[in-house]
């Protein structure tokens, strides 16, 4: 079993390049090669585990032997319930299993060789942007993927009238601009003010406002996004007459 003791990856290049070589073996067992995969996790063996490698390739075998083992181990005992289940429902099982053995491994490397914050986030919005073997494998990922288009093409007919978009690398918006220096019998005021504005958090993930990242103010509920979060660019948000964040835009359309 190859199992990545002689690979470490030391960047989030590296590690992001590592997640998605195991995630495309680990998708390969479970459709292209399912009849295979099938056949070799037999409910008569032992505890048995599915590893995907860097190299996209795949495995079925027991689990490491040493204690604490070199990585993350993924779900044990995968056979057992193979003739339990409805073939699609065991499949799918896996699938979710080997979705969370991904992140533990990804996430193990940046640990060990300490990737700060912003490392682990970018890390984590990369492997973010890729379906999950479980969307794969059930057929949920071709679905959400139409969605998206629809959504994309319904908003991009619109035109930009008023826009509250923050411009990249432009001044930040008004409403959240850091005040200008005042007299200093204006001190108590600005002071009040500059910590009214550290709250300011994006209505998505969180995080506080940055001068140099895009931004855009829903004109509904009034909260402002990252453009990534939201995936809006600036060049779509000059084409929007009035921008309605996910959530608004959902209540609407229960509504």
């Amino acid at each position: 079993m190859e199992g990545g003791q002689q690979y470490n990856p030391r960047t989030v290049e590296e590690v992001f390049r590592d997640f998605k070589g195991r995630r495309a073996g680990l998708i390969k067992a479970l459709t292209t090669d399912v009849e295979e995969f099938y056949q070799q996790c037999d409910p008569e063996k032992e505890n048995l585990c599915l590893y995907g490698f860097p190299s996209e390739q795949w495995e079925v075998n027991l689990p490491a032997e040493e204690v604490p083992p070199e990585l993350p181990e993924p779900a044990l005992g995968i056979n057992f319930a193979r003739d339990g289940m409805q073939e699609k429902d065991w499949l799918s099982l896996v699938a979710v299993h080997s979705d969370a053995w991904l992140l533990a491994v990804a996430f193990y490397f940046g640990a060990r060789f300490g990737f700060d914050r912003a490392d682990r986030r970018r890390l984590f919005n990369m492997i973010n942007d890729l379906p999950t073997i479980f969307e794969v494998v059930s057929g949920t990922a071709k679905k959400q993927s139409k969605e998206k288009s629809s959504m994309s093409n319904h908003s991009s007919t619109k035109s930009k009238s008023n826009s509250k978009a923050a411009q990249l690398g432009s001044e930040p918006p008004p409403k959240y601009s850091r005040p200008q220096p005042k007299d200093e019998d204006e001190d108590g005021l600005e002071e009040e003010e500059v910590d009214e504005q550290g709250e300011t958090l994006c209505g998505a993930c969180g995080e506080n406002y940055a001068s140099d990242e895009f931004w855009i103010c829903c004109d509904v509920c009034e909260k402002w996004f990252h453009g990534k979060c939201v995936k809006i660019t600036p060049a779509r948000a000059e084409h929007i007459k009035q921008y309605k964040c996910p959530a608004c835009s959902n209540k609407r359309a229960r509504t």
